[in-house]
């Protein structure tokens, strides 16, 4: 067995490149060696700013040997006398063969020839030096460049490459252009504290022996050893890290020998909004903020940060300063920002959004932000809002969008919402509008909080429903991946922020009022808009009952249905009542009671498709004539029917399904007793009249579980 080692030289990467390298070939690298047959023992994947690597271990020297079966051309086509034609003689040239070892087998198109192929496993050294040029050149990512004059692309240029098969190496030349990288066993120690090659002597010594060039090829080690360093910095200054996981996955692929280095700014900046001193540290300098240990102020700021240096440790006082002056300045350029912005109220702001593009054929953010009041105000309207609240609504939906023409926003485009709130706050809005401002923008992440006041609900599902409607009504609907409008994540954000809040509102009737509305101002409006924005609703609820909710995929499609106009409808006209069916058949589900229910219903279910009794008729005495039944089962059948009545229509106004699932179950055994036993019938009688009154019956039965859920969908447990 031996073990390969290939690394990957470059000047600096993205650090969002090192990570989703990594990623690619922990997925590519292991199939690839599969796909030649070649089992290992382990593959381990590392990367820091200047170098990708991978070390496979536990390989075979060569392929294993294995037999082939390749299909030839038809026996007819192969063989005509006897004799082999020119496409059998072709095909025992391509295949390396001969005559005697063809073999002639029946398929189901026909007699066919075939061959056994012995294939002598190949050299893995050979098989390694070309999947080396291929995981490298079939790595993925944004931003790939050329250099030289050459056509290969990568984030940086690649500058040395080391391919060990255990202590040799193994011979592989990277061409681009004029330019040749040969494979060698010379790596590079770090550019400050090591800036002599390193020579890898054998494979599998590899992390460590670049270790000692001060290189923690690791990511995992590196962010140990950066959450260690980080805590201990933040004790040394009397409090405690704040450390995220994105900034700490970003750092983590900046530095290959992480050091922690304090720095310190002024106390007078500590006036500033937390938010304002945090983006400067973590979005904008990677800097660690720290906040003091107390533990009723655990959410304040110290006047420290933390850094992570990829320098010489020795030098931290000369690295903290130039941190420190980095930050002075960038908090000075916020203090005056601040004080700036604060100088006139919110509102006075408004009419610079009239500058501001929201789409180029949609009009300004002012424009938007009419809208918003708008469909605010309709949203509104079906949630019965007293005349207080509609002030406070309609207040927020007019100041959403101011600070986006502030000086700070402008600088720091990420405290969007969040220095709205606090100027609004500051120039004496309720305190109601001040945080709908900054809540009309969550949830900004599938992980982020949703909006928690009524006012914030209202103007952020105004806002999200205008995005949506608009984008769709000028025809630039989400395809694949791409989104550039995030609708996806809007609609999303509509659902859950629906569901979150127990909020009555019939998205099916909005969007109609929304997107006429739009036509109206647009008359070259997208045909088919509500339609459009209907079926993206439709999936986005799909995918969030089975993504979030965790409900399975059939009893999701028996609740929204398949091309079912009814559903369809019903599920936008009330999205907590779809959310509650769904999650009620998950638990009937779990916990057995579906069972006991499901053959019944759903034998119903397919056999009322042969009648044409509406979907929605629930009373049995309109559609069902008892002077035509000829046993008693149907009596006993139709009087079960006219007992459910009452009980279905209550669990349509509580949603207590429940209740329905109970007297589905109780009339379970009449309905069995219809289907067989010596009081059975044929449903589908001679008589038309006849089979019209049983189909009907079962059409009843239907039409009752329809409430609930459409039975045909579901799949047996």
């Amino acid at each position: 067995m031996v073990s390969f080692l290939l690394e990957v030289g470059t000047e600096e990467l993205p650090a969002t490149f090192v990570e989703t390298a990594i990623q690619q070939w922990q997925q590519k690298i292991s199939v690839s060696l599969k796909e030649q047959f070649l089992t290992f023992e382990s593959v381990h994947v590392w990367g820091t700013p200047r170098r990708l690597a991978v070390l496979i271990e536990g390989l075979p020297s060569h392929q294993p040997d294995r037999e082939e079966e390749i299909k030839g051309p038809p026996a007819s086509t192969a063989f005509k006398d006897g004799k082999p034609t020119p496409a059998a003689e072709g095909f025992i040239k391509k295949q390396g063969v001969t005559l005697e070892d063809l073999e002639i087998r029946p398929t189901s198109k026909g007699d066919f020839v075939f061959v056994l192929k012995k294939i002598p496993g190949r050299l893995t050294a050979d098989i390694l030096a070309k999947l080396t040029l291929e995981w490298i050149s079939k790595l993925e990512g944004k931003r790939f460049m050329r250099w030289g004059d050459g056509d290969l692309k990568f984030p940086r240029p690649i500058r040395w490459l080391i391919t060990l098969l255990d202590d040799q190496i193994l011979p592989v030349t990277l061409v681009s252009g004029s330019e040749e990288i040969k494979s060698d066993r010379i790596s590079q120690g770090h550019r400050v504290l090591h800036p002599e090659p390193i020579t890898i002597s054998e494979a599998k010594t590899y992390a460590e022996s670049i270790r000692k060039g001060f290189i923690e090829v690791d990511p995992q080690e590196r962010i140990q050893t950066i959450q260690k360093e980080v805590k201990i910095a933040a004790n040394s200054v009397g409090g405690q890290a704040e450390i995220t996981e994105d900034l700490l996955a970003e750092v983590v692929n900046l530095v290959e020998w992480p050091t922690a280095v304090v720095g310190t700014f002024d106390q007078e900046f500590l006036n500033l909004p937390a938010e304002v001193i945090k983006t400067v540290m973590v979005t904008h300098q990677r800097y660690f903020p720290v906040l003091t240990t107390e533990t009723q102020n655990s959410l304040l700021l110290k006047p420290y940060f933390i850094t992570i240096s990829n320098g010489d440790p020795a030098k931290s006082d000369l690295i903290a300063a130039g941190n420190e002056r980095v930050i002075r300045a960038r908090l000075a350029d916020g203090q005056f920002f601040y004080k700036s912005d604060l100088k006139t109220p919110l509102e006075s702001y408004l009419p610079a959004l009239e500058a501001v593009t929201f789409q180029e054929n949609l009009g300004s953010v002012r424009d938007k932000v009419n809208r918003i009041g708008k469909i605010a105000n309709w949203i509104a309207d079906q949630l019965n809002v007293n005349e207080s609240d509609r002030n406070l609504i309609q207040r927020a939906a007019l100041l959403c969008k101011a600070d986006l023409v502030t000086q700070m926003v402008y600088e720091f485009p990420e405290l969007q919402g969040v220095m709205g709130e606090k100027y609004a706050r500051e120039g004496g809005e309720p305190e109601a509008v001040a945080t709908a401002i900054f809540e009309h923008y969550l949830p900004r992440s599938a992980t982020d909080n949703l909006p928690q006041t009524l006012v914030g609900r209202v103007v952020g599902l105004a806002d999200k429903l205008d995005t949506l409607v608009s984008i769709f009504g000028l025809g630039m609907l989400p395809t694949g991946s791409s989104d550039p409008f995030a609708l996806r994540r809007a609609a999303n954000a509509v659902i859950n922020i629906i569901w979150s809040a127990d909020l009555s509102l019939n998205l099916y009737q909005l969007l109609k009022q929304i997107s006429a509305d739009f036509v109206n101002t647009f008359p070259n409006a997208m045909l088919g808009l509500t339609h459009q924005l209907d079926d993206f609703f439709l999936q986005r609820i799909r995918t969030l009952l089975q993504d979030e909710k965790a409900i399975d995929y059939d009893l999701v499609n028996a609740v929204l249905g398949d091309n079912d106009l009814e559903y369809k409808e019903r599920a936008l006209q009330d999205l907590l009542d779809v959310r509650d069916r769904a999650l009620f058949l998950q638990t009937i589900r779990n916990d057995g009671t579906l069972d006991q229910i499901y053959e019944t219903v759903n034998r119903s279910t397919r056999l009322a498709k042969h009648g044409d009794l509406g979907t929605l008729e629930l009373q049995p005495d309109k559609k069902v004539k008892p002077d035509l039944f000829q046993k008693s089962s149907e009596q006993e059948f139709y009087q079960a029917l006219v007992q459910l009545v009452p009980k279905t229509q209550a669990s349509q106004t509580t949603r207590n399904y429940r209740q329905l699932v109970e007297a589905l179950a109780e009339i379970t055994p009449k309905v069995s007793s219809f289907f067989d036993g010596s009081e059975s019938v044929l449903v589908m009688d001679d008589d038309p009249n006849i089979q019209r009154n049983r189909l009907n019956l079962l059409g009843l039965l239907r039409n009752h579980a329809r409430v609930l859920a459409d039975f045909g969908a579901i799949v047996k447990s």
